[in-house]
């Protein structure tokens, strides 16, 4: 018999019980990224079927969605750097080894998402917190939330995209 999805094996370790579903979330993301992506050529993660995005995009993406959205959480802006890595979220390296890479990218990712998220006071989770160059209105809780979910999303479009991609080949 297969494990449950992580957030069916109980609580995660020094996580609020308020933010369990955001640890719950990117966690179960890290284990879909670690199972997906070494299945993939390094030709195969940057290829667009039908016209959408890459699983390498995809990848990329949610690391640099959670960076962006931790950020805004910490109560800070974008910064230079932030903004140039978001251009190049699509950009195809099929080097050897991308594979291991990306996934090592995304498990870094989890790691300082979830150290942010232990670090969290739950009674902060209310205050405010701006997001973008408009300084959107959201709250730290919203935020974290947003982070788990976004990331979700794009894992599974990376799940749909591999499967997709294994079908036609072959």
């Amino acid at each position: 018999m297969s494990e449950p999805e992580v957030w069916l094996r109980g609580p995660v370790e020094d996580v609020t019980p308020m933010l369990q579903p955001v640890a719950h979330g990117l966690l179960q993301c890290r284990l879909e990224v670690r199972a997906t992506v070494p299945s993939l050529t390094a030709a195969q993660i940057w290829m667009r079927p039908g016209g959408a995005a890459s699983a390498g995009y995809h990848v990329r993406h949610a690391v640099g969605s959670l960076d962006r959205l931790l950020t805004y959480a910490r109560g800070m802006q974008l910064s230079r750097e932030q903004m140039t890595a978001l251009r190049s979220e699509g950009e195809s390296d099929e080097r050897d080894g991308i594979a291991d890479a990306l996934v090592a990218e995304f498990d870094a990712a989890v790691e300082r998402a979830l150290a942010q998220v232990r670090a969290t006071d739950p009674s902060s989770l209310l205050e405010p917190r701006e997001v973008g160059r408009a300084r959107l209105p959201s709250t730290l809780l919203g935020l974290l939330f947003h982070a788990a979910e976004h990331t979700q999303r794009h894992v599974g479009q990376l799940v749909t995209t591999a499967k997709i991609l294994k079908s036609t080949s072959g």
